[in-house]
């Protein structure tokens, strides 16, 4: 805890927040490599979630490195920072009582455990968009493969800097060659199980 602060204890709870929702909260985490349509699948679920009435919110790894974290590189320790800070952004949404989707390389174990420990591990269902180096290599969405090839990107998951798979993700989606349409499917599959209201 930093200096000379303290924390506040509000009277307004999670849980009563949840039942103005109407519904539980919690963060669903996107891993995977570059290209792998983390994002896309995010947009999808929350497109579906939001036609159920379901209150959420999207953090995405370009996003937020345009705004609260525009001063971070893609050097190891700069990673790690990166996502601590979206595990403290995702956790003030959960409080809030809004589902978020959160779509970040986020290449590190230790980190997304470390994300699995600020937010509760209750809390948190990680989804492995599991995609191939050489499917995200021909997608190359952004280009960034071709320039990490010709040395002109440094620090890029898959060519010059490792990705840590999950161990035993909730959700391990095989994306390559599969619709993407699946994937949102068996997504909305498990969270619907997991978002009867409070009480």
């Amino acid at each position: 805890m930093s200096l000379h602060t303290a924390k506040q204890d509000y009277k307004t709870t999670k849980l009563q927040r949840e039942q103005l929702h109407g519904h539980k909260a919690y963060l669903l985490w996107f891993t995977g490599l570059s290209g792998s349509g983390k994002s896309t699948l995010a947009n999808l679920v929350e497109i579906a979630l939001h036609q159920q009435g379901i209150s959420t919110y999207i953090l995405d790894g370009d996003n937020v490195r345009q705004g609260i974290n525009k001063d971070l590189s893609f050097a190891p320790q700069d990673r790690s920072e990166n996502i601590r800070r979206i595990a403290e952004i995702s956790n003030l949404m959960l409080d809030a009582g809004v589902v978020t989707l959160a779509a970040f390389v986020s290449p590190y174990i230790k980190d997304r455990e470390a994300v699995k420990q600020i937010v509760g591990q209750d809390n948190f269902i990680e989804i492995y968009v599991n995609t191939s180096l050489a499917e995200c290599e021909r997608r190359d969405v952004k280009g960034l493969y071709k320039k990490a090839r010709t040395g002109e990107i440094k620090n890029m998951t898959g060519i010059s800097a490792p990705y840590q798979a999950p161990v035993n993700p909730d959700i391990d989606l095989i994306t390559d060659g599969q619709p993407i349409e699946d994937g949102v499917k068996k997504i909305l599959e498990l969270i619907n199980k997991k978002l009867k209201p409070s009480t």
